[in-house]
């Protein structure tokens, strides 16, 4: 008995080591290091994950990315776009959720895709009937030299911005716009409309989102003299402001802007006091 214990001591301890030496790695820098990038894109968090080769010296498109081929735009793993809402992609619609991003460079044009398949390693057992949307872009020649495969936002508006994907010195991009209207407005009729809110916070941006998307100013205005009268702040009376220019009343705004600085000036911000003071000097 006291042999077979000892063997399987012994054993125990050789699984052990070997386990342990199997456990041990020698971590090192990557070649291609994974990134991952979000944006909000109005009320949309769009989020790209992927991998960066680097040149290191080699010709890029055309020879290590050949043309006319599927290339996984990005290195190791598929390159996967996440959207919280639909968007619209070169005027194509894309249902929120994950996609895998492919294209086929070619000199003159790339073809972009967006794969429901997002869980290929790089292009290996692509299948174009797993495509949602495929799309012709021009790329462009940079004056900057991308050592690094990027992809980054460009051209950022509230509706929308541009994917930009660029190395060496080529460049493509494409274009991802969203409708935040149709949410902004149902939440403006859940909070403020339907409630009939006296909350100086959602009347301020309510009547705030009136004036910048040019909807009734005479609604904005009754709002933000609500909000005013409840919680005078400096952000308030210069937004007031801004509704009486728009509406035509010069000596109302006026004084509404010399009310916002008097507020900012107490509370020590020279922004807003700058703000008004331009207001108030465009309206002599």
């Amino acid at each position: 008995m006291k042999k077979y214990a000892f063997l399987n001591l012994l054993l125990f301890t050789l699984l052990v080591t070997d386990f342990q030496v199997f456990a041990q790695q020698i971590e090192m820098p990557q070649a291609s290091p994974s990134a991952k990038i979000a944006q909000k894109v109005g009320l949309t968090d769009v989020t790209v994950s992927y991998s960066r080769p680097s040149k290191k010296g080699r010709k890029i498109f055309g020879e290590l990315v050949p043309y006319g081929a599927i290339w996984r735009t990005g290195a190791n793993g598929a390159t996967v776009l996440s959207f919280s809402t639909d968007v619209k992609i070169q005027g194509k619609d894309v249902p929120k959720g994950q996609y895998a991003l492919y294209s086929i460079p070619d000199k003159k044009s790339w073809t972009i895709i967006l794969s429901k398949n997002t869980k290929l390693w790089g292009a290996i057992g692509y299948n174009p009937e797993e495509d949602l949307i495929r799309f012709d872009v021009t790329p462009t020649k940079t004056k900057k030299e991308y050592e690094t495969f990027e992809i980054s936002f460009t051209n950022m508006t509230d509706k929308g911005a541009d994917l930009m994907m660029a190395w060496d010195q080529t460049s493509a991009s494409f274009h991802i716009s969203m409708d935040s209207d149709p949410i902004v407005m149902a939440q403006i009729k859940e909070y403020v409309l339907d409630q009939d809110t006296d909350n100086p916070s959602l009347l301020y941006e309510a009547s705030s989102y009136y004036l910048n998307t040019g909807r009734d100013l005479n609604k904005a205005y009754e709002w933000i003299q609500e909000s005013v009268q409840t919680d005078p702040k400096y952000w308030a009376y210069h937004l007031k402001a801004k509704i009486e220019v728009a509406l035509g009343l010069k000596t109302e705004a006026i004084e509404s802007a010399k009310e916002s600085i008097d507020l900012a000036e107490e509370a020590q911000n020279p922004d807003y006091v700058g703000l008004n003071e331009r207001l108030i000097q465009s309206l002599k």
